[in-house]
């Protein structure tokens, strides 16, 4: 009789108070299933300016952060032209059993301007959606 497959959590990371409260849930949900963590980081292509899109420090603590926490790990990075996009094609691609992303408040000027990686991952995944927040 086969294994059933590992569950499969894919967090959408930035370097920031959002990302971290996405990714120390992300951890929680895969210590409770018995899964792994894909995390995502992704930028619209504007790298150098986009302070969203981690360096290579950030990303070696991240290394170290998940190693600590004992999970198997896969980290992936990616530019396009749409932030929710990636995270969706990255949960396609190892058929995610759930995303979890960070929110951000965003004035409604803002969110008609700029659209909404939330949204956009909210109502594009196939999968369950957990959106998160800081404290506070």
């Amino acid at each position: 009789m086969s294994q059933p497959a590992a569950v499969t959590i894919v967090v959408g990371w930035t370097p920031d108070e959002f990302g971290e409260v996405a990714l120390h849930r992300g951890v929680e949900e895969a210590r409770l299933r018995g899964g792994r963590v894909v995390v995502v980081n992704a930028t619209r292509g504007d790298a150098l300016v986009d302070d969203r899109y981690a360096d290579e420090d950030q990303l070696t603590a991240l290394a170290a952060e998940l190693g600590a926490a004992g999970l198997e790990v896969d980290v992936r990075r990616s530019m396009g032209a749409d932030v929710g996009d990636q995270v969706l094609a990255v949960a396609d691609d190892v058929s995610a059993d759930l995303v979890v992303i960070g929110l951000r408040r965003r004035s409604p000027v803002g969110k008609l301007l700029m659209g909404s990686v939330a949204q956009r991952i909210l109502l594009g995944a196939d999968c369950a959606v957990l959106a998160v927040k800081p404290a506070g």
